[in-house]
């Protein structure tokens, strides 16, 4: 048996060298996709107008259409993969146009003026001459039409709701740096344009900043109302979900990713309460959480501790042989601090090609100086430090850069945040906490992610407030207030998707599965596996699993990979 596990060790080990190197004919469709993609947007500098909606329609029925003379039987696995990659990120592309585009044609009824301003850009665009004196005349009604429409709205006799006027508002503010543009270019340059038109601009850019202004009085996001706590983002509903769901390759319904993130939940109840009774604090896990969070560094010591944690975890996974650091990345990453400002939004750590560390600011109240020193512990930070670090974001980026870098445009949180999730899995499993500090430490951060789960999807299923949200998170997790409120700032109003918060567990949860069925079968080492996963770069974790097991993909692929086991 020992020899039979030899062999196929030896087989898949030839297969991970041949694979690592392979060179995909996709690759530069998935460049010239992009690059094409980029330069229309270059072009038609007014996205919210019909020649931008008709000419990218036409774009991406193109490439689908070009697709499709591929043949796709002929393709290797590594194509496969990026040939379905791209397909689906057309698609999203295409479909999101026309999200767009529909909005678009609901709410154009409040710039009734941007003819004016899309006729004048577009003969800009060929350089066309433009009579100075025709201009002034159609810049001084172009004037009056925008000083009649605010007035219209502000009377309400046109009427627009706060999620339009926030959709008018920003179409207006980016016509003010199109038309800005526009008329610099023949400014100065045409003697007869300047001359004629000199005096009339301005009043342009007056009138639609004020109409902007005037929009922004009454603008919101969304229709949700404030709870009180402030935070006002724009949940999606279930239908967005299950479309977004699908696009990441995840093959569960939010019922279901519910009751997985309830059963790691219980996981980490029983084990906090085994290391509270350790502490002496039997089931009273709050209690020993307390006592964790009070075991702060001293002023000013955080940034030694920092470095002296990212070395500790370097050399715990190098020596039990998990991973082969290269030595650039250990010398290449950096650290700084989190302003204030950052810190509303992120009260820990965040890292990547740096470190970005959160600590008390001397401008900072002395509550909130207590809250970031506790939320940000020794045995808080020995868990987050390696996540954001070396195994975790900085090494990935350090390898995105390096192997198949065109891979980075399939992006997902379930690759980049799952990694170093699964780390925090791993190196639980592999004894790294020391003490039962330690292990409370890692398991706030696991229950966090779970808690990820629960909060941000009934947020975007409409069941609970932001307030509600916060609450969670202190009640049932024990996050300080403000480090809670901050939290849940970040994930409804900083730019996250809606299932960025869900992507760390669940993408957690499908590497340890693929370790798994590939590390625990003995088909691969723990440093084959790590290595071969870093260098094929970021994808939906299910991708990756067809890379590594060598799956003969079909065209009309969809996602059925149950990772977490079968649920009801």
């Amino acid at each position: 048996m020992r020899k039979l596990y030899s062999i196929i060790f030896l087989v898949f080990a030839f297969q991970i060298s041949i694979a690592q190197n392979e060179a995909s004919l996709i690759s530069s469709l998935i460049n010239q996709y992009q690059v094409d993609e980029m330069m229309f947007n270059r072009k038609y500098a007014l996205k919210r107008s019909d020649e931008y909606f008709k000419r990218m329609e036409t774009f991406y029925a193109a490439w689908l259409t070009k697709l499709k003379t591929l043949p796709f039987e002929k393709l290797t696995v590594n194509e496969r993969v990026d040939y379905i990659l791209l397909k689906r990120d057309i698609n999203v592309d295409a479909r999101t146009l026309q999200e767009n585009y529909s909005e678009f044609k609901n709410t154009n009824f409040s710039i009734p003026f941007a003819a004016t301003i899309i006729d004048f850009e577009q003969k800009r665009r060929i350089g066309k001459q433009q009579d100075g004196e025709t201009t002034a005349q159609t810049f001084k009604q172009l004037t009056i039409d925008i000083n009649a429409t605010k007035k219209a709205f502000s009377t309400q006799q046109l009427a627009i709701n706060s999620v339009q006027a926030n959709w008018a508002q920003q179409t207006v503010n980016q016509y003010v740096t199109v038309f800005t543009e526009a008329y610099k270019f023949y400014d100065g340059y045409d003697p007869q344009f300047t001359k004629a038109t000199k005096s009339i601009y301005p009043d342009v850019i007056a009138a639609l900043k004020d109409y902007a202004t005037e929009l922004g009085k009454t603008a919101k996001l969304s229709s949700v109302k404030d709870d009180g706590s402030g935070i006002i983002g724009n949940p999606i509903g279930r239908n967005a979900f299950l479309s977004l769901l699908n696009d990441e390759m995840i093959a569960y319904t939010p019922e279901q990713i519910e009751a997985i993130a309830m059963r790691e939940f219980a996981w980490c109840d029983a084990e906090i309460i085994k290391a509270s009774q350790q502490m002496g604090f039997g089931n009273d896990w709050k209690k020993a959480l307390e006592k964790v969070k009070n075991a702060y560094p001293e002023l000013g010591k955080q940034p030694e501790l920092v470095y002296e944690l990212a070395n500790e975890a370097i050399n715990f996974v190098e020596q039990n042989k998990l991973l082969d650091v290269p030595e650039l990345a250990k010398e290449g990453w950096r650290m700084r601090m989190l302003t204030p400002q950052e810190q509303q939004f992120a009260p820990f750590f965040l890292g990547g090609e740096s470190v970005l560390i959160a600590y008390p600011t001397e401008d900072m109240s002395e509550a909130a100086k207590m809250m970031t020193l506790r939320g940000n512990n020794r045995h808080f930070s020995r868990a987050v430090v390696f996540h954001e670090l070396i195994p975790g974001h900085n090494l990935q980026y350090f390898m995105q850069s390096r192997y198949k870098p065109y891979r980075r445009s399939f992006s997902t949180p379930f690759w980049t945040e799952g990694w170093s999730l699964y780390w925090e899995m791993l190196l639980w499993d592999k004894n790294f906490p020391k003490t039962p500090e330690d292990k409370i430490g890692m398991l706030f951060w696991r229950m966090h992610r779970c808690a990820r789960i629960i909060f941000s999807m009934n947020y975007h299923l409409g069941k609970w407030t932001p307030q509600q949200c916060i609450d969670f998170l202190v009640d049932r997790v024990g996050f300080e207030r403000a480090n809670a409120e901050a939290e849940v700032r970040r994930s409804f109003t900083g730019g996250y998707g809606p299932l960025y918060q869900i992507g760390y567990m669940l993408g957690g949860l499908q590497f340890r599965a693929l370790h798994k069925e590939l590390v625990g079968s003995g088909k691969m080492s723990n440093i084959q596996f790590h290595d071969r996963i870093l260098k094929e770069n970021n994808m939906p974790v299910e991708m990756v699993r067809a890379l590594l097991t060598n799956q003969s993909l079909p065209e009309n692929f969809s996602t059925q990979w149950k990772f977490a086991g079968k649920l009801n």
